[in-house]
């Protein structure tokens, strides 16, 4: 712990900030302390899908609040990152400012990305041929999501032998499109993302051998931007051509985009490509980005040409549901049972520490958004890494809430946390909770956990991909539609063109039972729902729009008619 027992935050450059986690007051955060102002809505975390939340109309928000510490997440680094790359040691454990210890390397590796909209290049706006008729102009409208396009780039990332002969460290091999023109400050900016993709595209560390056989994986993690915007990044590692052993590489594709379905198919167009020739891989992928992002439920097609096969075309098709496409519901239940997903959940809803273990990235990736998934329509406000890179492994002893995905060679450096929940995903678990606090079964309201059960006991019946997202976004959809939906008639407005506000008390002292009402005064405390709330409060009085707010009018549509049957 920090010597002060304050929050501390460390401006690095115009674009990368640290903090050090400590107990403090959060007002004591200001421009003397490091030149950051703190500010309302302002929040940094990051790592797999999930996820930014999206709004009732599929829109990103940002968010943040005012109650809790800064929370921090995936770390793309700023000056660390070199550091990392040029040496693949342990962080620097000296004194800096007076903090020492476990936690001053975790203020060093805390760093957000922030987009630094005056460094970057502006990419030039792609516009329509001339003659298009008007009704077409409306239907591509509806079509694409507004100004929404696939990726900002696609990297190649390879392991190459250090200068010591005996690691590997992994290097950018090939990059599109290319940064031309920047100035001197881009540049440099530019080369610290570069680094920090790297170090998540091979987390495990340095320790690799050559291999002959390798299983292709795919994962996506999350660079998380000091405004609170993110970047997702996908990745498929997977063995190069060649003969004899041989390390595996990386693609990854950067993206503003949630959508992990429809960029593993991207994936497999560009590793069909990459057998061929990597110069094939240039003319799909400017293909690809000059076509712009589907509006959900849409297909967008690609025409490539392929030597012996000819003109291909490549249809990408987004889901409907879009708040679910960067989700697959199979692989965290078919890691745990029913009510082992229950337990998570409750945890997760009161915004407790969290740990899951693996040993396939793919499945840390998975798991950890449909976790964060399952809080719909509330979004994790905290520390969020899908995968933690072996050399930020220190995150785990954060004071602070978090959803972390640590593999399981490194299971010994987390055991040893108290007042967490650490789960194992591995095929071979004898119990999946390693590590519980014990009180994860009392939680939720008994009745609620059997409605449930009993909804999620439907899906045996539903197909794989988005009718199984359907069935189980549903079950927890309907929990948070009975606990917290009437929270509209509690937000108060004194006059037309002024935000609401919300009377708490009375909002939760209306719930019956009691035993719903003790979960919803603990739950109203998040900082999830903080969030929420504020969001409401600076909306204009009216009907809300969204399938939560859809859910709860047929909830209480239902109730009327329940009620008018017993009279």
């Amino acid at each position: 712990m920090c010597s002060c027992n304050q929050e501390c935050s460390v401006q690095l450059s115009n674009n990368f900030f640290i903090e050090l986690v400590c107990i403090l007051p959060p007002e004591r955060i200001n421009s003397e302390d490091g030149g950051f102002t703190r500010r309302r809505g302002l929040r940094s975390f990051s790592s797999t899908r999930e996820s930014s939340r999206k709004d009732d109309d599929g829109d990103s928000q940002l968010s943040g609040g005012e109650k809790h510490m800064m929370k921090t997440g995936e770390q793309p680094m700023s000056n660390i990152i070199t550091d990392v790359s040029e040496k693949h040691g342990a962080i620097p454990s000296g004194e800096d400012d007076g903090r020492q210890g476990p936690f001053k390397r975790l203020s060093a590796m805390w760093s957000s990305f922030r987009k630094g909209k005056r460094d970057r290049v502006k990419e030039p706006e792609l516009t329509e041929p001339p003659g298009l008729e008007a009704a077409e102009n409306t239907t591509r409208q509806h079509r694409y999501a507004s100004g929404q396009y696939f990726f900002e780039y696609l990297v190649v990332v390879s392991l190459k032998k250090a200068k010591d002969g005996n690691t590997y460290e992994p290097q950018i091999t090939y990059q599109f499109p290319k940064r031309d023109g920047m100035a001197r400050s881009q540049k440099e900016e530019e080369e610290k993302t570069l680094k920090a993709i790297t170090l998540f595209c091979f987390p495990e560390g340095i320790n690799w051998a050559p291999l002959t056989e390798y299983h292709s994986e795919t994962f996506s993690f999350v660079l998380t931007e000091i405004d609170g915007s993110r970047r997702n990044g996908y990745c498929r590692r997977l063995l190069p051509g060649g003969r004899g052993a041989r390390p595996p590489e990386a693609y990854c594709i950067i993206s503003t985009l949630a959508c992990f379905g429809l960029f593993s198919k991207i994936f497999d167009e560009v590793e069909k490509r990459r057998q061929i020739s990597m110069a094939m891989i240039y003319p799909f992928m400017q293909k690809l980005r000059e076509a712009q992002f589907p509006a959900p439920g849409n297909t967008v097609e690609i025409k490539s040409f392929i030597p012996e096969s000819g003109t291909e075309i490549i249809s990408l098709t987004r889901p409907l549901d879009s708040w679910l496409e960067h989700v697959n519901f199979a692989t965290l239940f078919g890691c745990l049972t029913d009510q082992q997903v229950l337990l998570v959940f409750a945890a997760a809803v009161l915004e407790r520490r969290i740990i899951f273990i693996a040993d396939e990235l793919g499945t840390l990736s998975q798991v950890i958004h449909a976790v964060a998934a399952l809080l719909y329509p509330f979004t994790w406000q905290h520390t969020f890494i899908s995968i933690v890179p072996e050399i930020l492994i220190d995150v785990v002893m954060a004071p602070t809430p978090y959803l972390l995905g640590v593999q399981k060679r490194l299971l010994d450096q987390v055991t040893d946390q108290t007042d967490l929940l650490v789960v194992d995903l591995s095929e071979d678990k004898k119990d999946p909770f390693i590590v519980s606090i014990g009180d994860e079964g009392t939680i939720l309201p008994p009745k609620l956990q059997a409605e449930i059960l009993v909804a999620l006991s439907t899906r045996q019946n539903a197909s794989a991909g988005e009718e199984l997202n359907r069935v189980v976004s549903e079950a927890f959809l309907q929990f948070f539609v009975k606990t917290v939906g009437h929270y509209a008639s509690y937000v108060k407005y004194a006059r037309a063109g002024e935000g609401g506000v919300f009377d708490k008390r009375s909002f939760y002292k209306a719930i019956e039972p009691k035993v719903t009402r003790h979960f919803v005064k603990k739950f109203i405390q998040t900082q999830m729902f903080d969030l929420f709330i504020q969001e409401v409060e600076q909306q204009q009085p009216g009907p809300q729009q969204g399938i939560f707010h859809k859910k709860i009018l047929e909830y209480q549509e239902k109730k009327k008619k329940e009620k008018t049957k017993k009279h």
